[in-house]
């Protein structure tokens, strides 16, 4: 199995030395050489400079690591020739050429994953499971709460040189960190109304928002609000559910799954249940401490299966197409001041 890797930031890295510990060794290169990173890792490796060039290499699987403002760049004639794409999140930075990609790959038959890792979490799956058990009774409302400091992420470079921080290369906070909006759609079904408030709050020195409060009303009635920033010290990322019998908790910090059930009681109704906690200790079937890379290699072995035919996606186009248009409706709302159906955004 042959793989192109477009884009050899931070990320594009991390998929490699997966691909490399998952046994995979037929692996090529497509790089601007923009990266600020050291090229010691990369030493061995075909690489190309030409993206025409490298697809004419035939890889099986391209992953799609480059700036998220150039990923349909890389797709679109990637998918005519029928490779698999690993597409990073979010899928692109407008609803431009979102329709030619989808054709694309109707016509070639290739699948897509798109990179939402947070789908693998264990924390998260188990969520998920407590949630499809009725562990909280039927779902009301939930808070999704994701800040972590931009210039802490990638150290060895200047964060306002890094794509998270370029409005041309796709940057910004809601779209950066797009993942609640991608889970909470996956926990609690479609959303039909987005509403958000924007901007540069900090003193990062930017030219996109580095802090959003949305608001999302789903389907089937649930409410939810989502905050995203690149001020906050330290990181925190958690998931709050309540139900009509309970709440759920998740903690991103100690990766911990926590649930309220409540008791049918005739005296204070209100507080009456208990607190049960679900440490995550058990990952991907090894009894070990989580690691933020484990999600990574997760979703890179998923990935292998899905092309074997033996797995389908478990985070599709469809669903990164969904996810980039509640991110897109947000950028709206914040900017117009309007209600947004992202459905409608096209």
């Amino acid at each position: 199995m042959k793989f192109l890797i477009a884009g050899l930031g931070s990320i594009g890295r991390r998929h490699l030395r997966n691909l490399l510990a998952l046994g995979e060794r037929d692996i090529l290169l497509y790089r601007t050489h923009h990266s600020s990173l050291p090229d010691d890792e990369l030493v061995g490796f075909p690489v190309e400079t030409d993206l025409e060039r490298a697809l004419a290499n035939q890889p099986d699987v391209v992953i799609v690591s480059n700036p998220t403002a150039l990923h349909l760049q890389v797709a679109i004639p990637a998918a005519r020739l029928g490779c698999h794409l690993l597409m990073e999140k979010p899928v692109s930075h407008s609803p431009e050429g979102i329709a030619e990609l989808r054709a694309a790959v109707q016509e070639s038959g290739s699948r897509v994953l798109v990179g939402y890792q947070f789908r693998f979490h264990p924390g998260l799956q188990k969520a998920a499971s407590l949630l499809r058990s009725g562990a909280i009774g039927r779902p009301l409302s939930a808070r999704a709460h994701w800040g972590e400091y931009l210039p802490g992420w990638h150290p060895w470079e200047d964060y306002r040189q890094g794509y998270s921080a370029l409005s041309d290369l796709g940057g910004g906070a809601i779209l950066t960190l797009s993942h609640p909006l991608d889970y909470l759609r996956w926990l609690l079904g479609d959303v039909q109304s987005v509403w958000a408030f924007a901007g540069k709050q900090g003193e990062l020195g930017l030219n996109v928002e580095d802090c959003a409060e949305i608001g999302l009303q789903f389907g089937q009635g649930v409410l939810a609000t989502v905050h995203l920033d690149y001020n906050q010290r330290p990181f925190e990322h958690y998931l709050e559910i309540i139900g009509t019998q309970g709440t759920l908790r998740w903690d991103g910090n100690d990766n911990s799954v926590s649930v309220f059930k409540t008791q049918r009681e005739t005296q204070n109704p209100g507080n009456v249940g208990t607190w049960q906690t679900f440490p995550i200790q058990e990952t991907f079937g090894e009894v070990k401490p989580f690691e933020r890379n484990d999600l990574f290699h997760a979703e890179m072995r998923h990935m292998i299966q899905v092309i074997q035919g033996s797995s389908q996606p478990i985070c599709t186009l469809e669903d990164g197409i969904q996810a980039l248009r509640i991110a897109l409706a947000a950028q709206q709302s914040a900017r117009d001041g309007i209600l947004v159906d992202p459905k409608k955004i096209e």
